[in-house]
């Protein structure tokens, strides 16, 4: 299965964050996984984000992806904005979680 993934660049430094919209990173559901070179896998606030960064050009963020395929097997699939499709499957996957496993 693909990741959708959106990469964004700070605009104070420059460094690339791959989001990942349908992922949440907390059981509040505030936040999305996210990932960087530095500190690798961390909890991100895409509306935050939308205003600290831009989004990457293919070329800026291919290390970030080729480290994301090669070391940990994603298979990225580059969006550029958050579509509500990603927000319904964000939305879905709290449901499940906030869900008690039902034995049978």
């Amino acid at each position: 299965m693909k990741t959708k993934t959106i990469f964004r660049k700070f605009k104070d430094n420059g460094d690339i964050i791959a989001l990942f919209p349908e992922v949440p990173s907390d059981i509040g559901g505030k936040n999305c996984d996210s990932f960087m070179h530095i500190g690798q896998h961390s909890a991100a606030n895409y509306q935050y984000l939308l205003k600290e960064t831009v989004l990457a050009t293919p070329e800026e963020y291919a290390e970030l992806k080729h480290e994301l395929e090669s070391h940990y097997d994603y298979k990225i699939e580059v969006y550029q904005r958050r579509t509500p499709q990603m927000r319904e499957a964000y939305r879905q996957y709290m449901r499940e979680w906030h869900t008690p496993n039902k034995v049978k």
